[in-house]
């Protein structure tokens, strides 16, 4: 097991000074899981690598997906052949480096009559995913008949149905797994921070050759000189390159993704299900989490900033609807919604008339007059082929530079990330266990931090009290804010709620019973004073207020 790595607002801290002090080899400017990647995978092969982003890793599209990493089932209609081979390679992968947070999951794929996608069609596209994924995925698929599907999913509807798919991919924790690829990127040697925001590029010669960046937290500015500078800001890519370049077409068609979270008993699922929605034909889920389940996603042309996004009205009546005529029995409604989320997909423009569902999910790698390179489309599945992709841009840069070796590709794909050297999860629970931890627990620390559980329990020794629940009834425990501070850099209370714990979207609530609470932890722990603890609340009850559907 690797020992525990700093990773707090000292770690922040002196990677900005270093970062200020000597120039790097590549900034990366973008948090998100293509930016983490990039990081991870440049330092690693050796390069003087700094990476920033103007929120918190993957606060933006990176920690709204559907919390899936998969081959992509909908992609065989499309004839995405080569991105379902690429994205079952990399699931595998993942599955690998990081068993604690990518973890197997069935999924169930109905068919009814007259069904737009008719059942020999999809018999037909599940031997070839199968194909795609060489015959080694979690386990093969199964055709299902009626009764049979009506036996292990009661809950579904039985008029007019034909059979069902048994299949598997993957879940993940999104938010997390962007943290562990940061931390796997700072173990390498990759200076990172968090709240950093570019304000200029600068082009002494013509070239970008790096930026001057503002602290988000406390107001400094300074400068960052960088042999590449590297665009993964996913759907701010085109404001990015507009700094460079104001004439700069667009690359992206951003579409919007919502989602809406239940409690799993009101829809009574009992695995993840494959729909095509009664509404429009379009494929969606409806996905278990815990004791919640969440729906989604919507597919629709982006009409507000990243910023401004939020998940409305017309978004939820779309997706409870799509559910409702899924399992008959639910009668979900608006007052049944925990909570939701929306995220913007960053998808390369092509056809401005094309449904957006139809929209490809490859990746470019592009790169402008003035030397800024710009990584765009892609999903979450295949982000560490996109940084593989970046790098090599790289370093063919850096050598005709410098004339420096071109580092051979860094096995990536054998590197656990934090919390994934151990396979056996169970063995993990039962050593929590044995530490004291209770069963939900045990479960809930080795499913969020996998082998370094441990980590988090050796506070509980130090402390007793902070072995105890943050809310009681549910498996958080106060130790976990301790780490999330010096072990996660989170430096704000949206950071630990939102994006380490969750509680945001598992509450409904959203977190207000105990942000007080927490943001008293965190002022010890970070030195705030009063005016920082008061801001930092403000703030947070903007986002539980901005979180709110409203028509």
């Amino acid at each position: 097991m690797a020992a525990e790595s700093p990773f707090s607002q000292h770690t922040r801290a002196a990677a900005l000074a270093s970062m200020a002090e000597t120039p790097v080899d590549v900034l990366i400017i973008g948090g998100g899981i293509t930016g983490v990647g990039i990081a991870r995978d440049a330092a690693l092969r050796g390069f003087r690598t700094a990476l920033i982003d103007k929120a918190d890793f993957g606060a933006g599209t990176s920690s709204h997906s559907s919390r899936l990493i998969h081959g992509g089932i909908r992609y065989l209609e499309q004839g995405a052949l080569h991105l379902v081979l690429e994205a079952s390679h990399e699931r595998r992968v993942l599955l690998k480096i990081a068993p604690h947070l990518v973890r197997p999951l069935a999924f169930l794929f109905p068919v009814y009559r007259g069904s737009r996608v008719p059942a020999w069609k999809l018999r037909a596209g599940m031997w070839l995913y199968d194909l795609l994924s060489a015959f080694r995925n979690v386990r093969a698929h199964r055709w299902l008949r009626p009764k049979k599907v009506r036996r292990i999913e009661p809950s579904l509807r039985e008029r007019g149905l034909v059979g069902a798919a048994l299949y598997y991919d993957a879940q993940t924790d999104d938010a997390r797994l962007v943290l562990a690829t940061a931390r796997s990127a700072a173990r390498a040697g990759a200076l990172v921070a968090n709240y950093v925001e570019v304000s200029t590029l600068l082009k002494p010669d013509g070239r970008v050759r790096g930026a001057v960046v503002r602290d988000v937290l406390t107001g400094e500015t300074f400068t960052i000189r960088a042999h590449a500078v590297v665009n993964a800001t996913g759907p701010w890519s085109d404001v990015l390159r507009r700094l460079d370049d104001p004439e700069a077409k667009p690359l992206l068609r951003l579409t919007k993704g919502a989602h809406v979270v239940v409690q799993r008993r009101r829809i009574a699922n009992e695995h993840a299900v494959t729909l095509l929605s009664q509404l429009d034909g379009r494929v969606m889920f409806v996905l278990p989490w815990g004791e919640l389940s969440y729906i989604g996603t919507t597919d629709t042309d982006a009409d507000s900033s990243p910023e401004t996004l939020r998940v409305t009205a017309d978004d939820v009546t779309y997706l409870l609807r799509s559910a409702n005529a899924a399992f008959p029995d639910a009668h979900l409604g608006a007052k049944d919604v925990v909570s939701a989320w929306a995220g913007l997909r960053p998808l390369l423009r092509q056809d401005d008339h094309a449904n957006p569902s139809q929209l490809s999910r490859e990746h470019r790698v592009v790169e402008s007059a003035h030397g800024l390179i710009t990584i765009a489309g892609g999903k979450l599945t295949t982000y560490r082929v996109m940084a593989r992709d970046v790098v090599d841009r790289i370093a063919a840069r850096l050598h005709e530079l410098d004339g420096r070796p071109v580092a051979p590709r860094p096995a990536t794909d054998l590197l656990p990330l934090p919390g994934g050297e151990a396979a056996e999860l169970e063995v993990l629970v039962e050593a929590a266990r044995a530490r004291g931890a209770q069963e939900a627990t045990a479960r809930h620390l080795v499913a969020n931090y996998g082998s370094e559980a441990a980590a988090i329990l050796n506070y509980v020794d130090r402390e007793r009290s902070l072995g105890d629940p943050l809310i009681t009834g549910r498996p958080e425990i106060w130790a976990e804010v301790n780490y999330a501070v010096e072990r996660e850099m989170a430096m704000r209370v949206q950071d630990v709620l939102i994006r380490r714990l969750h509680l945001f979207y598992e509450l409904r609530d959203h977190g207000n019973a105990i942000v007080t609470a927490v943001a008293g932890r965190m002022k010890k722990l970070l030195d705030w004073d009063d005016s920082r603890e008061a801001e930092e609340l403000r703030d947070y009850f903007k986002m539980v207020e901005r979180g709110r559907i409203k028509a």
